[in-house]
């Protein structure tokens, strides 16, 4: 078996050993003995003497020879020239398995929640693995429901897909993959696997708190690469969730759940250790291998002989832009995409999910059903007609529309605010309890609305709430009969 190169100690004496020849930040440069240079992405492991654990860093390149160019993944202050390395012979190798559910570990795989070690022969994975070869793979067409009714309505997610929000800054990404995780785990069977990546500590403190009171934290495993670590730690904490979530699809034969927050700062981390690289950079600054890398990853997400990884993934959107070369690399990977749009958070539509911009291929009638599909059509078919004429609106009023378009107005905005809905996860600031809606229950109310039915509401009483009784319960309370309009 391949010793773990976390552990120097079991490192066999005949690979190689070497001397540090340059530190430049994160980036060690390493000299070998002649024709004895350890192979690109495997480990190597610095003794950095005193109390300071191992340094673990990852050879990218081959320099001459005898030097070998490898970026660490800790910090190098302390570190001089001189110091021995240790070739391991293999890539970085985490722990996978039941001992890592419950626990927060970083990108190497050791433990960073204060609840002590892992057990030392539990099963170890590397995190470089190719995709699975196409002949095994497995489609499904299990539609996975999530609870939230605009995403479950427009892009819906299958199992063993892969379906990611996108977003600038401020617009709920973080809150919604938060909610994603309490309302999917709790009705997931299966085993969720969360990397942070770019993290800010506050935030996994958050989410460790929010998984402990739910109750899903003991089939839940966390790997986080904080926003305050090296690049290189940054850059491989998904692949090592990616490796756990691996494991349990592969030989434990259950369905994971991996969710990651956020992609866009793995390209980021990815980036930053390319230009420590020397690397000439690409369209807009990126790396070179920014196609490569980002299909490496997502490409291993998929379903095996019946068991799957089905991905939910958040990514940020550097200043709005939709076709940055990242953000439209990503896309091309997803088989369902959630846009967040800045207007609608600014209107207090939460989620701000775009109802025109969010699609899913798996939108098909032979999917979803000819009903499902239908009521999506016609939603956003309404939703476009009424942005259509908002300019008009702004210009001329309301009062110069047709009596068609002003129906179809009110319709719209009823829609957008029916598909708005108070979170679990966002109790504490709204007061409003959170509510996971069934399928049919939202596909039944918005074609009670595109039929008419709520015309004559008032559109705050569809506002925040579940389903179309709630809304009902509401114009009660406030003394109007709920009656259909005529139409």
């Amino acid at each position: 078996m391949t010793p773990s190169p976390t552990d120097p100690s079991e490192t066999p004496a005949a690979l190689a050993a070497g001397r540090i020849a340059a530190i430049r930040g994160s980036v060690i440069d390493v000299r070998f003995p002649a024709g004895q240079l350890p192979a690109i992405n495997d480990a190597l492991v610095i003794a950095a003497g005193g109390d300071r654990p191992p340094l673990l860093a990852e050879v990218q390149q081959h320099v001459d020879p005898a030097t070998a160019r490898a970026v660490a993944l800790g910090e190098t202050g302390g570190l001089r020239r001189g110091l021995a390395v240790q070739a391991t012979g293999a890539p970085i190798r985490v722990p996978v398995g039941d001992a890592v559910l419950g626990r927060l570990l970083d990108a190497t795989g050791h433990p960073a929640d204060r609840a002590g070690p892992l057990p030392a022969d539990g099963p170890r994975r590397p995190i470089h693995a190719p995709a699975p070869a196409l002949a095994r793979q497995g489609g499904s067409r299990e539609i996975f429901h999530t609870g939230i009714k605009v995403i479950d309505l427009l892009a819906p997610l299958v199992k063993g897909g892969k379906a990611a929000m996108f977003g600038g800054a401020g617009v709920g990404k973080t809150v919604l993959i938060m909610e994603l995780i309490r309302t999917t785990v709790e009705r997931h069977s299966g085993i969720s696997v969360f990397a942070g990546i770019g993290e800010r500590s506050r935030e996994g403190h958050e989410l460790l708190l929010e998984l402990r009171q739910s109750g899903v934290l003991p089939r839940t495993a966390l790997v986080f690469g904080q926003m305050n670590e090296p690049p290189g730690a940054r850059w491989r904490a998904g692949l090592t969730a990616l490796a756990i979530a691996e494991h349990f699809r592969d030989d434990a034969h259950e369905n994971v759940l991996l969710l990651i927050d956020n992609v866009y700062r793995l390209v980021q981390a990815g980036g930053e250790v390319s230009g420590l690289l020397g690397r000439l950079p690409s369209r807009v600054g990126y790396q070179p291998t920014l196609a490569s890398e980002i299909a490496e990853f997502e490409e291993r997400i998929a379903s095996v002989a019946g068991t799957a990884i089905t991905s939910i993934q958040a990514v940020y959107v550097p200043a709005d832009d939709f076709t940055d070369p990242a953000v439209a690399e990503i896309f091309s990977h997803l088989d369902s995409s959630i846009v967040l749009s800045r207007q609608m958070a600014a209107e207090g539509m939460y989620p701000a999910v775009d109802p025109l911009a969010s699609t899913s291929s798996l939108l098909d009638p032979r999917l979803v059903g000819e009903v499902h599909y239908r009521v999506a059509q016609d939603v956003r078919k309404t939703i476009a007609a009424y942005r259509e004429l908002q300019e008009i609106i702004a210009l001329l009023g309301i009062e110069e529309l047709s009596a068609g378009d002003r129906r179809t107005v009110g319709r719209a905005r009823r829609l957008m605010r029916f598909l708005t809905q108070p979170f679990m996860v966002t109790l504490a600031f709204t007061g409003k309890p959170g509510r996971a809606v069934e399928l049919d229950a939202t596909l039944a109310g918005c074609r009670a609305i595109l039929d008419g039915v709520a015309d004559g509401w008032a559109e705050d009483s569809l506002y925040m709430v579940g389903d179309l009784d709630e809304a009902r319960a509401r114009e009660a309370a406030a003394g109007r009969a709920p009656q259909k309009a005529a139409s």
